[in-house]
């Protein structure tokens, strides 16, 4: 089955080859979502809750532009940089994701820049 990138205008250019997200029929894949601004810049150094919630933004506006929402998620694969962030993450994600919860996981692992502190893929299926 063929897809459709998704690549919403008002976000910079990928750091890598790669879309931020891809549409295949009922299914959206959103590419992992790092906190970073124009030219790569990471944003909210030191601040996982930030990060999260700019991240989510970015993912609901991914979404969106492929025809569905936060509520249409079903998976979020999670990676945080350091395990001691945990609570802030889950602090900001529970308002992002307040009835019923997507499956997920989360692990600890090296992000592509040394000031990411965190990131997400979503896979969201609409209808």
């Amino acid at each position: 089955m063929p897809f459709e990138p998704i690549n919403p205008p008002q976000f910079p250019a990928p750091i890598a080859p790669y879309s931020a997200g891809a549409k295949a029929g009922n299914t959206v894949y959103v590419s992992g979502v790092l906190a970073l601004g124009e030219g790569g810049m990471v944003l909210h150094v030191g601040d996982a809750a930030a990060q999260t919630r700019h991240i989510l933004d970015v993912i609901a506006i991914t979404l969106e532009a492929a025809g569905a929402t936060l509520a249409d998620v079903a998976m979020n694969h999670i990676f945080l940089k350091n395990l001691d962030d945990y609570a802030a993450f889950n602090q900001v994600y529970v308002q992002y994701f307040p009835g019923d919860k997507p499956a997920r996981y989360c692990i600890r692992a090296d992000l592509v820049k040394p000031d990411c502190l965190v990131e997400i893929a979503s896979v969201a299926h609409i209808g």
